[in-house]
């Protein structure tokens, strides 16, 4: 048991306005003990206490969604996510691949992410990526490019032979790999030592301790026996709530790894290790189609200029196959988290969920048909949705999805129909950063200076317009969103806190995508306080 913690002189975020005033927090057993004005309360002597001075505390917030591994691998990489075309793409991997080989760093694949090829002029290739290593002296380099969205990998002649083939896995004529295949590529190039992937995760949570994250659900695609439940029984075990930085983990399991886990006990919301409550079982992940960016997003509307049995996307899973998969899950203890795109996937899940109990989660859910908005509520299904993915799938989805972008993203049609959000980045899809969740849904176009990360803006160099505005949330909504739920610091709820440096509900603050985080505490225990 920690010692209890005395939070002086905080300031409230609070939607309803009901706390005026300075007030003391006490944190104690893991829970908020007491909320009281700081003029009535006293220091007993036994807490560790901290003035805030007037700090903005609000409760802590969650990232609903994230790829843990392959985030804290992402940092390493090469960024061509700001690629236009696949030649400028590929220029990025002849420009890194000089560099290094000047620089004499280590060879092996040259990883690369974040491409968006939905709207490039020209195809890639695998000859182009050749063509950029042969430039820069080193033909025989193996270059991996992985899409932003994680549903696509473009590969050289020699990752296709070094990397996919011991695999099973052959790239298409432009050396493309899709969905599962993709995975498998990924899967394969997060094989890097044990002691150093746990010290990069262990490092991304540090950082997103620092953004006032106190809890993630991790969704890490693995090939490890028993699946990314067991690694953090492992990592849990092996260095205890050191391996999260002091953070709290929800790890789901895929439907190939469900066998083995429910075989090693794993029940949903039960510690994973003994003696380590913070890291706990998530949710079974199960993918039913692909994405936007990738054309697979399974849609009741063909794509553009598509015919034939893919015109509309790709089901992974049928509605029998899909509902048998979640009632096996939950007679073993573990809720449903499935990942639906398109508004066919979403439909399809929705039917799954209903058929087995309702209740669970809905992943993504970008594309929702107009009859399908009130399910959410009725099933009391929750919408785990990723904000910062409407600043980049905008254009491509005014192509793809012409005619039906009102209903993209559609936040604010899912809250007045009485669902319950959950917000999340994807990462690394997105930054892990609930600051830039917020922005996104809050203003519904790229926050700061014109975008997320100063690439993206109008002609002009402004920011672009709102894209629907009217299925913008507001600041306290997203905020609920980001805390389970939770809109302001109350007795009896779990001590995990955030304090900011200013109130995220006053005008422009949410939407700006940056808030200054000057205390993150989980479990009564503080994660993050930068020296003053």
């Amino acid at each position: 048991m920690s010692t209890p913690l005395l939070l002086r002189r905080c300031r409230l975020v609070d939607p309803a306005r009901t706390h005026e005033g300075l007030v003391d927090v006490l944190l104690d057993g893991g829970v908020v003990a007491s909320v009281a004005p700081s003029t009535t309360t006293t220091a007993s002597g036994s807490e560790q206490v901290l003035d805030l001075e007037g700090r903005w505390l609000l409760p802590g917030l969650w990232d609903e969604h994230v790829h843990l591994g392959q985030w804290a691998l992402v940092r390493r990489r090469l960024d061509v996510s700001g690629a236009a075309s696949a030649a400028e793409a590929a220029a990025a991997v002849g420009a890194r691949a000089a560099a290094e080989r000047d620089g004499a760093a280590a060879a092996g694949v040259l990883v690369g992410y974040g491409f968006r090829d939905g709207l490039w002029p020209h195809a890639p290739s695998a000859e182009l990526l050749d063509d950029a290593v042969a430039a820069a002296g080193d033909p025989r380099r193996p270059v991996v490019l992985v899409s932003a969205d994680l549903h696509c990998a473009w590969l050289s002649t020699a990752a296709a032979q070094e990397v996919a083939a011991p695999l099973g896995v052959v790239p298409d004529t432009t050396g493309l790999v899709r969905e599962e295949a993709a995975f498998a590529v990924q899967r394969a190039l997060g094989r890097v030592g044990q002691a150093e992937l746990d010290a990069a995760v262990a490092d991304a949570l540090a950082e997103a301790a620092a953004r006032g994250v106190v809890g993630v659900v991790d969704l890490e695609m693995t090939d490890a026996l028993g699946g990314t439940a067991a690694v953090w029984a492992r990592r849990a075990g092996a260095a205890g709530a050191a391996a999260s930085a002091g953070l709290r983990v929800e790890a789901g399991t895929y439907p190939q790894h469900l066998q083995e886990a429910l075989a090693a006990g794993v029940r949903g919301g039960q510690p994973l290790a003994t003696g380590q409550p913070l890291v706990v079982a998530g949710p079974l992940k199960v993918i039913t189609d692909g994405s936007l960016n990738t054309r697979t997003a399974c849609c009741l509307d063909p794509y553009p200029g598509r015919t034939g049995p893919s015109s509309r996307g790709d089901l992974a899973w049928p509605l029998e196959a899909l509902t048998a998969l979640v009632r096996r899950g939950r007679a073993g203890g573990l809720e449903p988290a499935v990942h639906a795109i398109g508004d066919a996937a979403v439909r399809v899940a929705l039917d799954a969920l209903a058929a087995s109990g309702g209740g669970g989660r809905v992943e993504h859910a970008q594309l929702v048909a107009d009859d399908d908005v009130a399910r959410f509520a009725a099933l009391g299904t929750t919408a785990s949705v990723q904000p910062a993915h409407l600043l980049d799938d905008r254009d491509v989805a005014e192509v793809h999805w012409r005619g039906r972008t009102g209903r993209a993203f559609p936040l604010r049609a899912l809250l007045d129909a009485g669902a319950r959000l959950a917000l999340g980045s994807d990462a690394p899809v997105a930054a892990l950063d609930p600051w830039l969740a917020v922005a996104a849904a809050v203003a519904r176009t790229d926050p700061g200076d014109g975008s997320a990360d100063g690439s993206r803006g109008t002609a002009g160099g402004g920011p672009r317009p709102p894209w629907h505005p009217e299925q913008a949330i507001t600041p306290a909504e997203a905020l609920a969103a980001s805390a389970r739920g939770r809109s302001v610091v109350a007795v009896g709820d779990p001590a995990d806190v955030v304090a900011l440096e200013a109130d995220p509900l006053a005008d422009g603050v949410a939407a700006s995508g940056a808030a200054r985080v000057w205390l993150t505490v989980v479990d009564g225990r503080v994660v993050h306080h930068p020296p003053s």
